[in-house]
């Protein structure tokens, strides 16, 4: 016998390595990578949100009503009345002679559709395409920020996928309790949005007896505080500095062991921070989250080196949750749950056991096919089949991949193909026997003449695979991934394994006058 080949050699090494790196999943080790189980199979939360894309074009236009004040104080340009009105920035230039600085700097933003009733009086808003582009990208961001927020939060493998225009699918394995589904709900809907606001000095004394109304003519917001709302601060409508310039937030401790957060600031927004507090001695700055201001103490020096902190009454939890939310961005718009779908434990265990049996039982039906029909090449094409499963959780593991039930049906499926490729094999070597080719022959033949038939039909459906996880959704990506991984696993076993046994079981095959034990041939 011809022990050793390159096909078996190749071989021996996939059976290696699909035991070594498959076992812990099956065993579920301590050590070693293991499949992860989706939401479908260990149970956990599905959410769809809806993303409040007007919010974003707000958010934007709020962005350039902060960067023409900084630039107008930096040039000492004066301004009249900037103020936003809905989706609008409205201002006037007093001196004429500071208009062109004016127009240079709004023609280096793009997108802006800017009207003048007049020389001095200019209206800013976003045009059209503009509007489009910031709803679109604030959706896509927001995956961006959930999924963050989520791997910082260490959830195992959480899927986020855009589904239509606005709206999100949020699946999280794993969610046992209400208090990690409240925990993870609060979370991703924080809009964690930090801004630095200046309280309106000259009529803050008012702010008890003035409406909203009142206050969005002198250009300011009522705010509530965080941690009492019947205590009011009465602060400029356009923000100093917001969230999008926080490189970093952590937890931390103030004198009194109370947790607060403190937040770095990138180059940009240091400078506005230093500057705005050089020129505001004795005033307030309001720090505000989400809306409610957290603090909101006097400036008694200028603050340099772009750091501050959030203090605000939080617990542990809190402050951890908020340090987790800034750090991985604000949210561009406000989400709201659409559809909430939790999946029990046991319904879980229920489709493991479920899919298990249907694996066991198609996988011990093909086997005995196999060897009733096939005798020795069954045994063969058996060994193939076994390998072929190993390969596939080996694989997954080794990528962290998760398995859903979709994705379990594309392994059963995937052992349909398996031995499908064996089967075409084994039959071109009959009918060569039949016809009265030696064995050596006939197996070299039988597999160059299946390779064509056995090609095709793998190629294709690899193909459908891939369109199936570049276009479906979370359990579709699973079958998708499964199933192409079953296909690969299946042309190294099948034409290369099988192959390779029978090189080295070539003389005692020739040597055997029963060709039919081997083959099955009558």
């Amino acid at each position: 016998m011809k022990i050793f080949n390159y096909r078996l050699i190749i071989f021996a090494l996939s059976i290696i390595f699909g035991v070594v790196f498959a076992m812990p999943s099956f065993l579920q080790t301590d050590s070693g990578k293991k499949i992860n189980l989706g939401l479908d199979l260990q149970g956990g939360l599905h959410m769809l949100l809806g993303v409040n894309t007007d919010e974003a074009v707000t958010s934007k236009i709020k962005s350039y009503a902060s960067s023409i004040k900084y630039f107008a104080q930096d040039e000492d340009i004066l301004l009249d009345e900037l103020s936003i009105n809905g989706d609008t920035v409205e201002f006037s230039i007093l001196d004429e002679d500071e208009i062109k600085k004016v127009d240079e700097m709004l023609s280096k933003i793009k997108g802006l559709d800017i009207q003048k009733p007049n020389a001095l009086n200019y209206l800013i808003s976003l045009s059209q395409s503009e509007k489009e582009l910031v709803k679109d990208l604030s959706v896509s961001q927001a995956v961006e920020t959930i999924r963050n927020r989520l791997d910082q939060f260490g959830l195992a493998e959480p899927t986020v996928i855009r589904q239509g225009e606005t709206d999100i699918v949020v699946e999280l394995p794993g969610i046992k309790s209400a208090a990690e589904e409240k925990a993870a709900r609060e979370l991703i809907s924080q809009p964690a949005n930090l801004e630095m606001m200046a309280v309106d000095e000259e009529i803050a004394d008012q702010v008890y007896s003035m409406t909203p109304e009142q206050a969005a003519l002198y250009g300011a917001v009522i705010l509530e505080k965080s941690d009492n709302p019947n205590e009011k601060y009465l602060v400029k409508e356009i923000p100093i500095l917001n969230g999008e310039q926080i490189i970093d937030a952590q937890v931390a401790f103030d004198q009194s062991n109370q947790p607060i957060i403190n937040f770095t600031l990138n180059s940009s927004g240091a400078r506005i921070f230093g500057d705005f507090t050089a020129n505001n001695i004795g005033k307030r700055l309001a720090v505000v989250l989400d809306g409610k201001v957290y603090s909101a103490p006097n400036i008694r020096e200028r603050i340099g080196g772009g750091s501050g902190q959030i203090s605000g009454g939080f617990t542990l939890v809190e402050a951890g949750n908020v340090a987790i939310a800034l750090r991985s961005g604000a949210l561009p718009a406000s989400v709201k749950l659409l559809e909430k779908r939790s999946v029990g434990p046991s319904l879980g265990a229920d489709s493991i056991q479920a899919s298990m049996i249907a694996l066991l039982v198609g996988f011990g039906v093909v086997m005995i096919f196999m060897v009733v029909y096939y005798k020795t090449a069954g045994i063969i094409a058996n060994i193939a089949l076994i390998t072929n499963i190993f390969i596939i959780v080996a694989v997954m593991a080794m990528f962290g991949a998760t398995l859903t039930l979709p994705g379990m049906a594309g392994i059963v499926l995937t052992v349909g193909m398996a031995v499908d490729a064996n089967v075409i094999i084994t039959e071109r070597i009959r009918e060569l026997l039949q016809a009265g080719v030696s064995v050596k022959k006939a197996i070299e033949d039988g597999y160059a003449n299946a390779m064509s038939a056995i090609l095709d039909a793998n190629i294709t459906t690899l193909l459908v695979a891939v369109i199936l996880y570049a276009y479906g959704t979370g359990p579709v990506k699973g079958f998708a991934v499964t199933i192409s991984i079953g296909i690969l696993a299946s042309m190294l076993t099948a034409i290369l394994g099988t192959h390779g046994i029978y090189e080295m079981l070539m003389n005692k095959i020739q040597k055997s006058k029963n060709i039919g034990n081997w083959f099955g041939v009558k």
